[in-house]
């Protein structure tokens, strides 16, 4: 798989004493901000915890150091390789939401207004590898369920557990990769169904945030962006339930 999932999402925590509204989010509680990175095996590989709530997606984004390396191209990807029955090179790349630069190293949705069909299928597939995201997160807070509740502790102390939580969760994935299998989703062999994970059926994380922003495409990645979603439709990239995944109507 050539990508890599980004996301973030809030902690609630009480009031920090003389803040005023900076930890004070748009959903109406005070909070801090997960910003991270997730592999295919459920695993963080980058985190950056400690915005406030009040700090938009733009703002959070422009002062992590994630931005500085994939600018300067530091931050080690492996180079570029064909997909899977392609003969293209194909950088690798974060898989993100709305929130961030459509780049050749970010791919995000097409917008969803007016999509065609061949726009829901590559929507839909990237969907699937962003679920990955929404499986360690669920796995990550029900192991550590203090992440579940508002958190009574200064900013900096919740940072530490986030932290701490974090690293655990990473040591755990390492030694003991087939527990709680059960909580992740998985497909079902036949009709490809999504069955969900059993963490969905506990408390979530208060949100793995999908923000809504004006961001400028890049002329490149947009043109990833296509040729990525031509692939998705052909006989190479294809999957036989694709069509029924976004068309339920049609075979």
């Amino acid at each position: 798989m050539c990508a890599v999932h980004w996301t973030e999402s809030t902690f609630a925590c009480k009031c920090p004493p003389n803040t005023g509204s900076t930890y004070h989010n748009c959903k109406g509680f005070f909070s801090i901000v997960l910003m991270a990175v997730v592999y295919a095996d459920y695993k963080f590989i980058w985190l950056y915890v400690g915005p406030d709530g009040a700090a938009s997606d733009a703002q959070i984004y422009n002062e992590c150091e994630l931005k500085e390396v994939l600018q300067n191209k530091t931050i080690g990807f492996p180079d570029p390789e064909p997909l899977p029955r392609d003969d293209r090179n194909m950088p690798y790349f974060f898989v993100a939401d709305n929130a961030f630069q459509l780049r050749t190293d970010m791919m995000k949705p097409f917008p969803f207004r007016n999509m065609t069909v061949e726009e829901r299928i590559f929507n839909y597939r990237l969907s699937r590898a962003r679920r990955v995201v929404e499986n360690a997160f669920g796995i990550l807070a029900q192991r550590f369920q203090i992440l579940l509740s508002t958190m009574q502790h200064t900013p900096d102390n919740v940072r530490i557990i986030v932290q701490a939580c974090v690293c655990l969760h990473n040591l755990m994935r390492i030694r003991y990769p087939n527990m709680n299998i059960n909580q992740v989703d998985r497909e079902d062999v036949e009709d490809a169904r999504i069955v969900p994970g059993e963490w969905r059926l506990g408390r979530n994380m208060l949100d793995v945030v999908n923000v809504q922003g004006a961001n400028r495409a890049t002329i490149q990645g947009k043109k990833q962006r296509q040729y990525l979603k031509h692939y998705l439709n052909s006989a190479s990239g294809s999957v036989p339930w694709q069509m029924r995944m976004v068309n339920p109507r049609r075979e």
